[in-house]
């Protein structure tokens, strides 16, 4: 039997799809991944994540599932094996591989340990950072926020923090550097047969938006394109974006302060960039690039400015959410065509890939379809549309995510308390479910309290104008939300494959 491919997932985390060089950024300095898509890989133009944060997302990439199969639409509801929820990592564990994860969680349950999933899960140690030559560091959330200024003033929300100080350091060693030169560290160390999966959940870029030298000044403030508007008043968007704008208080912000910020997020991404780099050049180092499967994705996208508003939501779908960065370089024996797809895939997706490469059966039903026709060139069309969900019903208090509330029912003063204290509440339909049917052209929204949105993406890729009572879209709705009807009929729900006795 042929050896399998080693698994690489690059996993950063609020990655926009349109900041990098090869989408035709002239901003964006991304030259590790346009290089491997020019010569290895696919680039995926059009991939949409299935969920617009973190855990929910997550939890759909890895398993294959959309978030409604098993209710994943809460930052606080994991997979969980006991309850028949599979998990990619533990699959290939299982399967004879060695894991190696190294970064963030906001997948398995916290209360729970790590063995079922991988056989190492990095934390450096002080000899760690003395053989790296540098001291640690605190990652873009923790340690003071003196950065924020007074509450009430107009970066409190922001999540602007700026350039990092690294001292005498050649890196400011926060989380994120620690685990790729782990990552670095085990490649060159590890001896075993087995093939090996290396899973690394990067915190970069999500917010705060903050970057060390060189990063920090390499972007052209100049070349970065205009930011999307928001329609006056908000007119045609749901509530809880012009909630949280007026939360964040960023209504004064000049665009000279807008583009530092996105300087900095760029920043953020080119770091990025140079990690992915320095892993491609250790896997080529020591001998397993040719055989090793390469997968860079994001879990969903960032706000960035548009809109006015930074960080993400939970139920709304511009493209700067769900849009994600989506890159396949397969092992050297499997046929690739190097390019930039325009293919519409979702991150469900990869694990059918995966499944696909290995040639297991995974032992339960999914919904994800293989991309290795599409790596090949046989064909760039792969799916007719793209769908993503969230949000809540009424009531639903489990899924406000009131986790994020003090014991007295305060909000607290952090980050997100914009966005939270517009999703604990029924008062407005803030925090209402919906979801997202996309293709090529147009975009679909369908919401369970308010206004349904739909936009010409030809005409108006920024989704600036909410065309849902347009007479002359009225064939291009109904067609729309039949064909999200026929997705919710299709992956509704998934029987496990073993009977029980009667």
């Amino acid at each position: 039997m042929a050896r399998q491919p080693h698994i690489i997932i690059f996993n950063p985390d609020q990655w926009r799809s349109d900041v990098m060089g090869h989408m035709g950024n002239p901003a964006a300095v991304t030259p590790n991944l346009d290089r491997l898509v020019h010569e290895e890989a696919v680039s995926f133009s059009a991939a949409f994540c299935q969920n617009t944060v973190c855990t929910p997302s997550r939890c759909s990439f890895m398993t294959g599932w959309y978030p409604h199969v098993r209710g994943h639409r809460t930052m606080y509801h994991m997979l969980h094996p006991e309850r028949d929820e599979p998990n990619l990592l533990k699959i290939l564990k299982d399967n004879g591989y060695f894991v190696w994860w190294g970064g963030k969680n906001d997948l398995t349950p916290g209360q729970e340990g790590m063995a079922p999933y991988c056989d190492i899960r990095f934390h450096p140690k002080p000899e760690d950072y003395r053989r790296w030559g540098c001291q640690p560091r605190e990652g873009n959330h923790g340690g003071q926020q003196a950065w924020r200024g007074e509450p009430g003033g107009d970066n409190f929300y922001s999540f602007y923090k700026g350039r990092l100080d690294k001292g005498e350091d050649a890196i400011y060693c926060d989380g994120d550097w620690a685990m790729v030169l782990g990552a670095l560290d085990f490649l060159r160390s590890y001896d075993g047969d087995q093939p090996l999966c290396i899973y690394l959940p990067l915190g970069y870029p999500h917010p705060p938006y903050c970057v060390e030298e060189p990063w920090y000044s390499l972007i052209d403030r100049q070349a970065i394109p205009a930011r999307a508007d928001h329609p006056e008043n908000w007119q045609g968007k749901p509530s809880i974006l012009k909630g949280i704008c007026e939360n964040q208080g960023l209504q004064g912000w000049t665009e000279e302060r807008w583009t530092e910020l996105r300087a900095v997020y760029y920043g953020m991404c080119a770091r990025l960039d140079h990690q992915f780099g320095l892993l491609m050049d250790t896997l080529a180092e020591t001998g397993r690039l040719d055989d090793s499967a390469v997968f860079l994705f994001s879990d969903h996208g960032d706000y960035t400015g548009d809109y006015g508003l930074v960080e993400k939501t939970q139920n709304t779908f511009e493209d700067c959410l769900s849009r994600v960065p989506f890159i396949v370089k397969p092992p050297k024996s499997v046929p690739v065509r190097p390019r930039v797809s325009d293919a519409l895939v979702e991150l469900v997706d990869f694990t059918a890939t995966v499944y696909d490469l290995l040639g297991l059966d995974p032992g339960y039903d999914s919904f994800g379809k293989s991309l290795l026709p599409v790596l090949a060139g046989e064909r760039d069309e792969h799916r007719d549309a793209a769908f993503c969900e969230g949000g809540r019903r009424r009531g639903e208090t489990q899924a406000m995510e009131r986790e994020s509330v003090s014991a007295q029912g305060v909000v607290k003063t952090g980050l997100y308390s914009p966005r939270i204290r517009l999703q604990i509440t029924d008062d407005g339909p803030y925090h209402t479910k919906a979801a997202m049917c996309r293709t090529k052209t147009h975009k679909y929204i369908m919401r369970l309290y308010e206004q349904d949105e739909l936009y010409d993406l030809v005409a108006d890729p920024l989704e600036t104008t909410n065309r849902i009572d347009d007479p002359a879209y009225a064939e291009v709705r109904l067609q729309l939300k039949e064909r999200l009807l026929r997705w919710y009929m299709e992956t509704c729900d998934v029987v496990p494959r073993t009977p029980d006795k009667r």
